[in-house]
C-alpha cells in the first residue's frame, strides 16, 4: 500500500491507498508551523498512525511547499518557511528507515488528478492551485515533470503577463518581487485588490457571496479577476498545450469562474481555437495527498 502525506501551511494530511486506489487509512493534524523539529516528529507519528490503521508498512510519498533542491538537497522555495534550508526529506526518511518521494504539492495534485480524477487517462495535465498562495504542476502520462531544478509549474512567481499601466509594478509579494501572479489571483491577492478598488475589507468568499447577491463592486472585481486569470492561463497554454487543465485549491469551487474561464483565456492563445477543457479537481482537498501516494507509481 502507498502512503501520502501533505505538508500544507495550516495541516499536515495523511492518506493511504490500496492498490487500486481505496482509502484505507486517512487523518489530519494541525502543522507545527515555525517549528522543524516538530513538524518532522508530527510526520513521524502521522505515518505511525496511518500505518497501525492500515495494519501494514506502507511506501512514503510527500506532498510539499517548495521544492528539495538536487543542488544541495535542502527545502528551498517553500511558503512554509521553518523547512527552507533544511534536508526534511532526508531526515524523515532517515527516522522512518525506508526511501521517501517528495513533490512539490502542485506536481501532487497534477499526478492525483492525472490517475484518477478529472484528468485521468491525459497525457499532459496541468494542475492550478488557488488559494492561500498560488502554484501548478504538471503531470506527464500520470508522472511527475519536477524539471532539472525542481521548479517546474512555478507558475505563480512569474509576473502577470500583459500587465495594464495600472497593474505595474504590481503588489509586492512575500519572494522579493513585485507583481507577481501570486499577488493578483491568490485568495488573499482578491481580497486585496478588492480593497484598493473599493475601501472594502472582505475576504474572497465574501466577495463571492456579494457577487451572487448582485453588488455591482464585487462583480467588478470578480470579473477582473477572471480576465486577469485568463492572461495567466493563457500563458503557459501557449507553452505546453496541456489536454486538461485542472484547477484546484478554494477558489476551485466557484463554478461562476470556471464557466467565465474559456472565454476569459481564448483571446490569448496563439492558436485558430481554444478548447482545452478547465475542470474543477475531481478529489477536492484529497487531491494533494493522494498524489503524494501515487508517487510510487500504480
Amino acid at each position: 500500500m502507498r502512503l501520502g502525506l501533505d505538508l500544507g501551511g495550516t495541516k499536515i494530511a495523511g492518506i493511504v491507498l490500496d492498490h487500486s486506489g481505496q482509502t484505507r487509512a486517512d487523518a489530519r493534524i494541525a502543522s507545527p508551523r515555525g517549528d522543524y523539529a516538530a513538524t518532522l516528529a508530527t510526520s513521524r507519528a502521522l505515518v505511525a498512525r496511518l500505518e497501525d490503521e492500515a495494519g501494514d508498512r506502507c511506501s512514503v510519498g510527500i506532498g510539499m511547499p517548495g521544492a528539495v533542491s538536487p543542488a544541495t538537497g535542502l527545502v528551498k522555495n517553500a511558503n512554509s518557511t521553518w523547512l527552507n534550508g533544511r534536508p526534511f526529506v532526508a531526515d524523515l526518511a532517515a527516522m522512518l528507515d525506508r526511501p521517501i518521494r517528495a513533490e512539490n504539492d502542485a506536481n501532487c495534485l497534477a499526478v492525483s488528478e492525472a490517475i484518477d480524477g478529472a484528468a485521468s487517462g491525459a497525457e499532459i495535465v496541468w494542475a492550478v492551485i488557488l488559494g492561500t498562495g498560488v502554484g501548478s504542476g504538471i503531470a506527464l502520462r500520470g508522472r511527475a515533470l519536477s524539471g532539472r531544478g525542481r521548479i517546474a509549474g512555478e507558475w505563480g512567481h512569474n509576473p502577470l503577463p500583459r500587465p495594464r499601466d495600472d497593474e505595474r509594478p504590481g503588489p509586492a509579494c512575500y519572494c522579493g518581487r513585485t507583481g507577481c501572479i501570486e499577488t493578483w489571483l491568490s485568495g488573499p491577492g482578491l481580497a486585496a485588490d478588492h480593497a484598493r478598488r473599493t475601501g472594502q475589507c472582505l475576504p474572497g468568499e465574501a466577495i463571492v457571496a456579494a457577487t451572487r447577491s448582485g453588488d455591482p463592486d464585487a462583480q467588478a472585481t470578480l470579473a477582473l479577476y477572471v480576465e486577469r486569470l485568463g492572461r495567466a492561463l493563457a500563458h503557459v497554454v501557449n507553452i505546453l498545450d496541456p489536454d486538461v487543465i485542472v484547477i484546484g485549491g478554494g477558489l476551485s469551487r466557484v463554478p461562476e469562474l470556471l464557466e467565465a474561464l474559456p472565454g476569459a483565456t481564448a483571446p490569448h492563445v496563439f492558436s485558430d481555437a481554444f478548447d482545452t477543457p478547465i475542470r474543477a479537481s475531481a478529489h477536492g482537498d484529497a487531491s494533494g495527498v493522494r498524489g503524494a501516494a501515487w508517487l510510487w507509481g500504480r
